[in-house]
């Protein structure tokens, strides 16, 4: 079999473009008399790959006591002879995480219990969960070590580069989740080494301040040594002393869990296993955790993968029991994040059913959820979970049978889903070159992507004129919903990264929060020096990254800080849109500078909310305007401001309730016509893809509930 490499289109086997269909298949739940008929059936929905988790809680039962076999559970070198002997290649997830509904989350029971000096601590130094364990801590990693030692050699020798099926290896599950979603980051002392000259935190300190003076001039103390220094909690009412404190040890305590991917994946390395080194993501929210990762892994182990997992339900805790237009969103924005990291968009847990029977994923739902993501990027997946079967005993914690209503049944039975897994299965292979089509963008959203994580430690507008997380709320659930709503086709870019700056002809959205790094407004002054246009919402910035003063952007347009309106009845108008709803009560009145036109004012105070000057040789609008995306108003305003700016439609939709999305590669596209709603709708919809010289009518849609229809057009 030959390896599978990628970039940030597609994956490629043999040099050539594939997408990555993969099932999540266990080989210590599935019965190893069926496991061959159940991997032909993934192959025959498409399958060319399978991913399973290795647990450490099964193989290393007793300290220093490894067993492979013996057990139908424990026959893993078996399992990957029977995938290699039916063509299919193989994820392996050896941990030290599995999660997978196991006991101790996978690890071994005697870890945790007989080594708690390891478990992860709060702030006050107190446990919050037996199984979390702090990632880098010494002992830990001794005993880690060893499983490591014990599982690489065994998969190493079924590597494709040693002609068997393993082409990639997974380094833990989901990780920052086991300590987040239970407590907090983890303040291990030992771990992170308070008080020791030589520990992790101080040494990260020195590393960012170079000097105590200037670490106490930030943070508005007077520590006489690195080792003195504690972190603080984040806090709603933080000073902004104290909030750079928060920030510093989020980012510290990222920069630890990249540390721990890194050394799991030496480990890796270490053993000859020369396959990408990959790793999911829990959520789209979680993406933007891992940059310290991605930098990390790739300077350890070179070839790095990270991908994300998509669930819209699992149990009745969640915002929402089916896909639905939010849940698309989080996957525009999850994907998007991905492609400019240089990754294929990939969702290494797409739901193929829940841990909950109630309430149920249907297949209907599921065709809309996978449909959802081919039409907005994706390019490889693993259906978690393909199939299921008995937990090996006393290992469970959902029950004997591990079923989560998979396509395969935990019995060996085919289900209704597994027929809606064939026909992507079909969809993609009849459509082969789709793994290389791109989104056609109209406009771009230029923001800093870690904003996305910034709620971790700012936890309160304060006096800021925009928070971080108010302004990634803003582009989540006001612009980006707005865009799709008015037919509108995005793009993201990093406002950090210099890249996107040579494109003067697609106008651009800066979302701007009171704090941007001086990289981001280095780059918009750059794009409007060279003639690009862009509107600036929903503020302007006044510092850095940091919280130290920056106002690089608001110097070179030449106006003021925004004063917020701080009436509670408010009627703006804008580009000729009037009062539009202000749902969010966030209005900023920006002086316009010299020459400027006037745009938008709020009609009851009369302040300038909205403008447009010329910027170097290009054109910025400034709009203070804050809203999550509820009237037709809000498209109006939006389109009008772009149309300004020199907006050309890729797609006309007659129905704001019908989202439509447009892939190409060539001279061939597929235009995607998404209803992800509870009732049924219908629209007229007209596109044209690049390759074309006008407007393609693609007529009227009839769309039940949550479906997504593809129109070919070549």
């Amino acid at each position: 079999m030959k390896p599978i490499t990628f970039d940030g289109v597609s994956y490629r086997v043999g040099g050539k473009p594939a997408y990555l269909h993969s099932g999540e298949f266990h080989y210590f739940r599935v019965p190893r008399a069926d496991w061959r008929r159940r991997m032909r059936l993934l192959r025959r929905a498409g399958g060319n790959c399978l991913a399973t988790y290795i647990p450490w809680l099964l193989h290393e039962p007793r300290e220093g006591q490894f067993v492979f076999g013996g057990q139908d559970w424990l026959e893993l070198e078996a399992f990957l002879d029977a995938a290699a002997a039916e063509g299919l290649y193989v994820l392996a997830r050896p941990g030290p995480y599995q999660y997978s509904e196991l006991v101790c989350d996978g690890l071994p029971r005697w870890l945790s219990a007989d080594y708690p000096a390891l478990r992860a601590k709060d702030i006050a130094g107190k446990d919050f969960r037996r199984n979390s364990i702090s990632y880098l801590h010494p002992l830990f990693l001794a005993k880690a070590r060893r499983w490591f030692d014990a599982v690489c050699p065994l998969i190493a020798r079924h590597t494709v580069e040693r002609g068997g099926p393993v082409a990639l290896v997974q380094v833990d599950n989901e990780m920052a989740g086991i300590h987040t979603w239970f407590g907090s980051m983890d303040y291990n002392a030992e771990t992170m080494g308070f008080g020791r000259a030589d520990g992790r935190w101080p040494r990260w300190l020195a590393g960012r301040y170079a000097s105590l003076a200037a670490l106490n001039e930030q943070y508005g103390t007077s520590f006489d040594s690195w080792e003195s220094v504690r972190p603080v909690p984040p806090s709603p009412t933080a000073s902004l002393a104290d909030l750079r404190r928060a920030k510093d040890y989020w980012d510290f305590y990222l920069d630890t869990v990249g540390e721990y991917a890194a050394t799991l994946a030496g480990w890796v390395r270490g053993h000859g296993i020369g396959t990408p080194i990959v790793h999911n993501s829990a959520s789209p929210t979680m993406n933007a955790w891992f940059l310290e990762t991605i930098r990390r892994v790739r300077q350890a182990a070179g070839s790095f993968l990270l991908g994300s997992d998509h669930y819209y339900s699992l149990d009745q805790n969640w915002t929402q029991n089916n896909p639905t237009p939010q849940y698309a969103a989080g996957v525009f924005l999850s994907f998007e994040m991905l492609r400019l990291w240089g990754f294929p968009p990939t969702v290494f847990e797409l739901p193929g059913g829940s841990l909950s029977d109630w309430p149920p994923v249907t297949p209907h739902d599921a065709r809309a959820c996978y449909m959802s993501n081919v039409a907005l990027g994706m390019k490889g997946h693993n259906y978690y979970i393909f199939t299921g079967g008995p937990n090996a005993p006393g290992t469970g914690v959902t029950g004997e049978l591990y079923d989560y209503g998979a396509g395969v049944g935990a019995l060996g039975q085919v289900r209704p889903l597994y027929r809606v897994q064939r026909a992507l299965g079909r969809f993609l292979a009849q459509r082969q070159w789709l793994v290389e089509a791109e989104g056609e963008p109209d406009f771009r959203i230029a923001a800093c992507l870690a904003q996305s994580r910034c709620h971790n430690y700012w936890k309160d507008r304060g006096s800021f004129a925009v928070s971080g997380p108010e302004a990634w709320e803003f582009l989540r659930k006001g612009l980006l919903t707005t865009a799709f709503c008015a037919s509108l086709s995005p793009a993201l870019c990093d406002a950090e990264s210099s890249g996107w700056t040579d494109d003067t002809a697609t106008p651009v959205v800066v979302v701007a929060s009171a704090a941007m790094s001086a990289a981001a407004q280095e780059n918009v002054v750059r794009f409007l020096r060279a003639g690009g246009r862009a509107i600036i919402a929903p503020t302007v910035p006044q510092f850095d990254e940091d919280f130290r003063p920056c106002t690089l952007l608001r110097d070179f347009l030449g106006t003021d800080a925004p004063r917020a309106i701080r009436e509670e009845l408010t009627r703006p108008t804008v580009a000729g849109v009037v009062n539009v709803w202000n749902n969010w009560r966030c209005l900023l009145a920006c002086p316009p500078p010299a020459g400027a036109e006037l745009l938008g004012t709020e009609e009851l105070s009369g302040s300038p909310i909205a403008w447009e000057v010329p910027a170097g040789a290009g054109r910025a609008v400034f709009l203070g305007f804050r809203w999550y995306h509820a009237r037709r108003e809000h498209e109006a305003m939006l389109t009008g401001l772009l149309k300004r700016l020199g907006l050309k439609q890729r797609i006309v939709c007659s129905s704001p309730n019908v989202w439509c999305t447009l892939r190409t590669a060539g001279r061939r596209s597929v235009l995607f016509v998404m209803n992800l709603n509870s009732s049924p709708m219908a629209a007229a919809v007209a596109c044209r893809p690049r390759w074309s010289r006008r407007m393609i009518d693609t007529g009227l849609h009839k769309l039940p509930a949550m479906t997504v229809k593809a129109v070919d057009l070549a």
